[in-house]
């Protein structure tokens, strides 16, 4: 399904999820974190730039002449704690900090020393970061070069709650016995480390107080959790993709009475491990997704009253044996994509009033088993991607006015069938790539003013087709990849000022015109960087993200986008662009693109 001009997208492989500063996940991942900190021009909920207070002007220009104070005063020592604390924060965040002005933070009582992927960090890092002693709260030093010799500067740091050191890659169980002391320790990260072993585990028998514990990707645990045994306030525990962990592992999980979250995807347990989590009463989430368990699994789970997250995808669930999924009247996520269920496993979640949120994706149901989502009034979210779902399953949709995201790309929906969700207007993001979608289907939905996300990548969209655009005045992300479109539909998109993301790729006649429209730029005729654009203020200003790859755009048509000063992404493969004139463009224009594909 779906044509040539489509991609199938979402299908994340746990074994793939890669590291990066910027994304750790892929966009299905489970989790996002987010963090916040002090930013001088800030703006307020409205959007407008709100006048800094007295202490973020004091603190901006002291982390602006840095070297300066430095030089003079040598220590920030004499300042109250918290003023320190955000001038740490800021030089992280603008990444001003290095060992000479890391030394002016020696013995200031600071509590949180955040430098995940921050770059340069070893162990002549860590006698400074020890000197906070007893303030010390939360350390992150995710991504660094550190190594067991350096932890055990931290063994006077008693009162640490927060430790993580995902991907460091030089720390082994040496390491963890210099913080087996923590007795304070409630949060404890070691993502991705091939060194920690089963008897390493030994340590976290003595951080009493631990509720959180995340070893995903650590390939050497087997055997490890039975340390864990007496952990009994240990609230969450993530051993993604540790294929090494098997059914004998989830036995000393079995008294830990106060686990919310588990996450033991992409794992060897089956069936039989599962059923030692019959007790977990307060389980709260449950990611097996990837390991090898089937429907039997939910017989031993159908009591976990609390269980409101449960993600079986990829998995070898079938109809035989899903009748139990009835019993979790309290779930507000199911994923049950990828796996071999038709529309007979559909009549049991009739009765999951509670489901936000519910995926199908690939699966083999179709508009039979949409009867049984009819009664679902609470549902956001629903995946149908990859089904045999067509236009006469839509029917069922009209009382779903909680539905936010609808996904149904490479089903057999058609243009016939979109005038079903007309009355959808909570919708918010809808994915259609499909070849059956054309212009007449696209023109049955302007009623849905809220969309913020529309994807059209594969659907046949002409200039014509753009025109209905001008009804979703609130879209951030668009994709029209379908090979119909010329510079005239992209004179459309213009006045879509709230977008972010805006991908055009494979519409083959799009020419630099199009460059020029996308910023509604005043630029001269000459190919060089040097001057002033002057960009229409209902222009595509905040765009962060611009895909116009397989056309026929030209250096000359970079100068054009030299207003837009937010976009970070800029992709341009196989058109007339050359890598040195991006090059040009990001050094003297676009200052915050931070890639780009030109071939």
């Amino acid at each position: 399904m779906g044509g040539a001009c489509s991609r199938k997208r979402g299908e994340v492989n746990e074994e793939s999820v890669q590291r990066g500063a910027a994304a750790k996940y892929f966009k299905t991942g489970s989790s996002k974190w987010l963090n916040t900190s002090f930013r001088l021009g800030a703006k307020n909920s409205q959007g407008i730039d709100k006048c800094p207070s007295l202490i973020e002007l004091c603190v901006h220009k002291i982390c602006k002449d840095i070297d300066k104070f430095i030089e003079k005063y040598r220590t920030f020592s004499m300042l109250p704690r918290d003023i320190s604390q955000l001038i740490f924060i800021e030089l992280v965040n603008s990444h001003c900090l290095n060992e000479t002005s890391l030394e002016a933070f020696r013995d200031c009582a600071l509590e949180d020393i955040l430098l995940g992927e921050y770059p340069g960090v070893n162990d002549s890092w860590m006698d400074v970061i020890a000197s906070q002693v007893l303030s010390l709260l939360a350390v992150d030093l995710s991504g660094s070069d550190i190594t067991d010799c350096g932890l055990l500067h931290l063994e006077d740091c008693i009162n640490l709650q927060n430790l993580t050191f995902n991907y460091c890659d030089h720390l082994s169980d040496l390491g963890l016995e210099h913080i087996s002391g923590f007795s304070n320790l409630t949060s404890l990260s070691f993502k991705k480390n091939n060194a920690i072993t089963a008897q390493g585990m030994s340590a976290f028998a003595h951080l009493p107080n631990l509720l959180r514990l995340d070893l995903e990707r650590c390939s050497k645990i087997h055997g490890g959790l039975v340390h864990l045994s007496g952990l009994t306030k240990l609230e969450s525990l993530n051993v993604r993709c540790c294929n090494c962990i098997t059914d004998t592992d989830m036995k000393p999980l079995s008294g830990l009475s106060n686990l919310k979250e588990l996450q033991i995807s992409c794992s060897k347990v089956t069936d039989q491990g599962v059923a030692y989590l019959k007790g977990l009463s307060n389980l709260v989430l449950l990611n097996m997704e990837g390991s090898p368990v089937t429907a039997a699994c939910l017989g031993s789970i159908s009591g976990l009253v609390a269980l409101s997250y449960l993600n079986l995808s990829r998995c070898n669930i079938s109809d035989d044996g899903c009748e139990k999924i009835s019993g979790l009247v309290n779930l507000k996520v199911l994923n049950l994509g990828f796996n071999n269920i038709t529309d007979a496993c559909l009549v049991n979640l009739k009765g999951l009033t509670n489901l936000e949120s519910l995926n199908l994706d690939s699966c083999r149901i179709g508009d039979e088993g949409m009867t049984n989502l009819a009664g679902l009034v609470r549902l956001k979210c629903l995946e149908l991607s990859d089904t045999e779902v067509g236009n006469v399953g839509l029917r069922h949709f009209s009382g779903l006015r909680s539905l936010e995201s609808l996904n149904l790309s490479f089903t057999i929906v058609s243009d016939g069938g979109l005038r079903k969700l007309c009355g959808l207007t909570s919708l918010k993001s809808l994915n259609l790539d499909s070849r059956q979608i054309t212009d007449i289907g696209l023109a049955t939905l302007t009623s849905l003013t809220s969309l913020t996300h529309l994807d059209l990548f594969g659907c046949r969209i002409t200039d014509f087709g753009t025109t209905c655009l001008r009804y979703f005045k609130n879209l951030q992300s668009l994709e029209v990849c379908g090979g119909g479109l010329t510079d005239a539909g992209v004179k459309n998109i213009k006045d879509l000022t709230s977008l972010i993301h805006l991908n055009l790729s494979q519409n083959t006649n799009l020419t630099d015109k199009s460059m020029e429209m996308i910023s509604d730029s005043k630029a001269g005729s000459g190919s060089g960087y040097v001057g002033t654009n002057d960009p229409d203020p209902e222009s595509l200003t905040n765009l962060a993200s611009l895909n116009i790859s397989n056309s026929r755009i030209t250096n000359s048509g970079l100068r054009y986008i030299k207003p837009l000063k937010n976009l970070r992404s800029l992709t341009l493969e196989s058109c007339g662009v050359t890598a040195n004139e991006m090059k040009k463009l990001q050094a003297t224009a676009l200052p915050n693109l931070l890639s780009f594909r030109p071939e």
